[in-house]
């Protein structure tokens, strides 16, 4: 499936509450990203999105259906840049976010001054595990327990990919 990224607009507000008020996406990601998802959400998101470097929208046939971005680290781990990234459910299951991945992968080892871009899929999210893996990304450690979401605790994996890497 085709699809592009692109910065966030304004005008993006209505698929972005629409495709984010859903606790199938909800329920793996952090308590940043709330469950019902409201127009306010939505809006709070964009005010920071819109201007920051990393942050992209997951654009299909001109509608926003998804989010990824980078989050360049600070001090002594300026060197990196947390991967974030949540796709819309009608659109799972077609290659977009593995590709997208490797995307914004490329766009980040070029715009920033990082060498190791990682990410913290949930134990309980195989999905984001084998995208990762797909993308080129090796599974670094396993944090037993470190997760407390939804009255439950969760393992938390850490996968990485380095700039030397990124072209293999």
């Amino acid at each position: 499936m085709k699809f592009i990224l692109r910065k966030f607009k304004d005008s993006d507000l209505g698929s972005l509450v629409k495709y984010a008020n859903n606790y199938h996406i909800a329920k793996f990601l952090t308590n940043q990203f709330p469950h019902p998802y409201t127009k306010k959400d939505g809006k709070e998101f964009l005010s920071m999105a819109i201007d920051h470097p990393g942050i992209f929208t997951i654009d299909v046939d001109g509608e926003s259906i998804g989010s990824i971005g980078l989050f360049q680290q600070t001090d002594i781990h300026q060197k990196s840049a947390e991967l974030g990234y949540w796709l819309a459910e009608p659109f799972w299951g077609n290659g977009i976010i593995t590709q997208a991945i490797r995307e914004i992968v490329e766009y980040g080892f070029q715009a920033f001054d990082i060498v190791r871009i990682y990410a913290r899929p949930f134990s309980t999210n195989q999905a984001s595990q084998r995208v990762l893996v797909k993308a080129g990304f090796t599974c670094e450690a396993r944090h037993k327990k470190a997760l407390y979401k939804n009255g439950e605790y969760i393992d938390e994996f850490i996968y990485a990919k380095f700039k030397d890497e990124s072209k293999e």
